[in-house]
Formats: structure tokens, sequence, C-alpha cells
């Protein structure tokens, strides 16, 4: 059996512009999908998958991502002494010393935010969760990838179909062997191709799994697209000296780092509530004159 996977990563450091002004004071990573903010899905869906120390990746101006899933000593003692039931705030609440804070000082892209957690990740595998792409399924992403590592070990990365004319907006893999119907051996990876030059229209998702020796290499790794340091550019150095595949995730993905993503996902979760769907399935038609 392969070292379990125990420690998580996520890169919350990004300063979110994409929604400005709304992101001027609160982290992108706090906006809520109805009543849950987004890393609080994310972080549902890393425990769901066994994980036990999720490590934040901050910048600065990013507490209230960490407040959250602290105890708030005023409102819980409010709510208990007006009888209120204290439950809704159980996802929030971690365990001492399982969450770990380190900061990137300097915006320099994914691969860089994922270096400055290495000494807390040390010599064990570990996962990545982009909190922007919100992964909707059961069981969830992660916990799909967990069950096909704990069978192949190695790297994972989760990926999806998409439209050949969207694939210079991802990274992409380029498939090897079908190992089963939703594992796929990787070759290779292109960040951002152009759709002529992309290997196939499998892009990466937003959630890995990854031995520790991408940190070694992600200590020399050159800027790539954009001028960031990216993680995509050092998982392919790793191919062929580690087993590299790719779980296509059976569910939905969200990509709630852009505005009609947001408002997307936030109208599908809701549309799915027993308490408030037929309220929202009414407005919509009203909105739409149907």
């Amino acid at each position: 059996m392969p070292k379990p996977v125990r420690k998580a990563v996520f890169p919350v450091a990004g300063l979110g512009t994409r929604f400005l002004p709304a992101t001027k004071a609160i982290p992108k990573e706090m906006l809520p999908i109805i009543d849950r903010p987004l890393i609080q899905y994310a972080v549902d869906e890393a425990r769901e998958a066994g994980i036990e120390q999720l490590i934040f990746v901050t910048g600065r101006g990013k507490t209230a991502i960490v407040e959250h899933f602290d105890t708030a000593y005023e409102l819980e003692s409010t709510m208990s002494g007006r009888g209120k039931d204290l439950s809704v705030l159980d996802a929030t609440r971690i365990q001492p010393g399982n969450l770990v804070t380190v900061r990137q000082q300097v915006p320099l892209g994914l691969g860089h935010a994922i270096w400055c957690a290495r000494a807390i990740v040390g010599d064990e595998p570990f996962a990545i969760f982009l909190p922007d792409e919100l992964m909707i399924g059961s069981p969830g992403c992660m916990k799909q990838m967990v069950e096909a590592y704990n069978a192949v070990g190695g790297n994972l990365i989760s990926v999806l179909e998409v439209p050949a004319e969207e694939v210079s907006s991802y990274g992409v893999i380029a498939p090897g062997a079908q190992v089963s119907p939703s594992l796929t051996e990787v070759t290779g990876l292109v960040e951002k191709p152009r759709r002529e030059d992309a290997p196939s229209n499998l892009i990466i998702s937003g959630r890995y799994i990854l031995q520790p020796e991408v940190m070694r290499t992600l200590e020399t790794q050159e800027k790539g697209a954009g001028g960031e340091i990216q993680l995509t550019d050092a998982m392919a150095r790793m191919i062929g000296s580690q087993p590299f595949h790719a779980v296509t995730f059976a569910g939905r993905r969200f990509d709630c780092g852009s505005k009609t993503g947001f408002v997307e996902a936030t109208l599908a979760l809701a549309l799915e509530r027993e308490d408030m769907a037929d309220e929202v399935r009414a407005m919509a038609r009203r909105m739409l004159g149907a």
C-alpha cells in the first residue's frame, strides 16, 4: 500500500481581482455559494476523503479564511444563550493543530504557492485543492481520487472532458493507456495549449495528489505561461520518473473563479436544496417570463 494521503494544500493567496470590488476586503474564497463560503466546500471535500491536516497558503488580508475555522466565542455564546442550534457551525470546527498557514509573499503562480508549503508537507504525499473549482459529486472528487491512489499509487490529477475550443484556458493531459473507465495513464502535460496543439480535450480540474518529490522539482522550476511558476510544468518534468494517472471525475465542476460560473453554481445548488428549490424555480420563471 502507498503512504496514506493525510495532508492537503489549499493555495488561497490570490487577490481575486475578477470579483472586485467585492474582494477588496473579503477573500474570494470567503464568497458564499448560498450559505457556505467556497473554502468550506473544499474543506468538506477534503475531510470526506480522510484528509487530517489542512495547509492554507495565504497572503496579506486573508485572515478571514482562518477565522472562519476558529471558535467564534461571542457568536456561539450569544446563540447558545438564546437557545439556538449551534450545529450549523459544526463544519467550521477544526481540531487544534490540524490547520496550518504559511505565507506566499509574492504572487509567482500556483507552483510557487505549493512550494511555499514544502516544510509542512515534508516527505509525505499530499493533496492539492483549488477552491475556485467547486466539485460536486457523491462521493466527492478527492475521495474518488484517494480510492484510485490506494490502487495505483504515484501521482494523480483529476480531469474533465471539455469542448476542444476551451482547451487553451486550461492545463491539458496527453493520455496514455486506459487503466479503467475512470483512470487514464498520463504521458504528458501542457499548460494552456493552442487548440491545434492540444494533445486531448481532457483538462486538469483543480484536484491533485502528488508525491513530495514535486517540491524539489519546483525549487528549480523556471517561469512558464503568464510569467509564473506553473505547477503543470513541474509535474510534466516528473512524468517518466514516477507514475502519473488521471481520474475522470464522476460529478460536476463549476468554475467559481468566473462570475458566470459563480452564478451558475449558486443557482444549481439552490435548485437542489429542499428548503429553497421551489421558491428559486418560481423566481427564475418570473424573471424569464416563462
